[in-house]
């Protein structure tokens, strides 16, 4: 009988030319069924029909991190008939949004913990679970610049990264010995996505040729943390563009 296909998650995936959406066709191309999640259909299904299209395996699952039964059937799925084993989970969901902090509203700050940071604890547990047993897989938690270093007016986001990387570190630590790699990789620049492109266009003229993190070169170190082998394995990894200082 032929070996399943190999199953990889990403969560959090938004627009087709953002990180998600990379780090899932990348997946695709090197032979993994990939479940695309996230919140909205549309972008969704664009980025399977792309996989597809490429000769990929990919399907779509609409899901919300801050869920635990949306995280639990998500990875029900990832095991289901018809799709494969799981190998690769990674949590790509964050939601930067600047605000004052003296009149930061309760409700903005939790919300941003339970996306970056309870979604990321939701997401990492239900992979422990399924790859613990085993004794094999990945699990890559994306973080930012604020996951090492907070400053106005992003302080719930620095705060819910923050959070996020000690959960990260805490895994490793539990999992590794395991034989799970647990990763976390400190995005420390700005994304060239459709995202930042929308926000605010003027920084990709700003900061010129490779000024920005290019999607795919991201995807790649992904690829490349996932493939490491046990004897050498990294828990954190920081990219960013090189004209970025630090």
């Amino acid at each position: 009988m032929a070996a399943r296909q190999a199953t990889a998650i990403v969560a959090g995936v938004g627009s087709e030319q953002g990180l998600g959406a990379a780090l899932a066709r990348r997946f695709a191309r090197e032979g993994y069924h990939v479940l695309v999640s996230g919140r909205t259909e549309a972008k969704l299904a664009q980025t399977v029909r792309t996989i597809v299209s490429e000769g990929g395996s990919a399907e779509p699952f609409k899901a919300d991190v801050t869920v635990e039964s949306d995280v639990a059937a998500l990875f029900d799925r990832a095991e289901a008939n018809g799709a494969g084993r799981l190998d690769l989970a990674v949590f790509n969901a964050g939601n930067n949004a600047p605000h004052d902090f003296r009149t930061m509203p309760v409700e903005f700050f939790e919300q941003t913990w339970r996306v970056a940071t309870l979604g990321g604890f939701l997401v990492g547990r239900e992979a422990a679970r399924r790859l613990a047993p085993r004794g094999k897989g990945t699990i890559i938690f994306t973080g930012a610049t604020a996951s090492l270093r907070g400053r106005p007016p992003f302080t719930a986001f620095a705060s819910a990264k923050a959070g996020l990387r000690s959960l990260a570190q805490s895994m490793a630590r539990e999992f590794g010995p395991l034989g799970v790699h647990v990763a976390h990789i400190v995005i420390d620049g700005g994304i060239d996505g459709d995202k930042l492109n929308t926000a605010a266009p003027q920084r990709r003229i700003e900061r010129g040729a490779d000024g920005l993190l290019n999607i795919d070169a991201i995807a790649d170190a992904y690829w490349h943390l996932h493939r490491q082998h046990s004897s050498a394995w990294t828990h954190e990894l920081d990219l960013r563009p090189f004209k970025e200082p630090f």
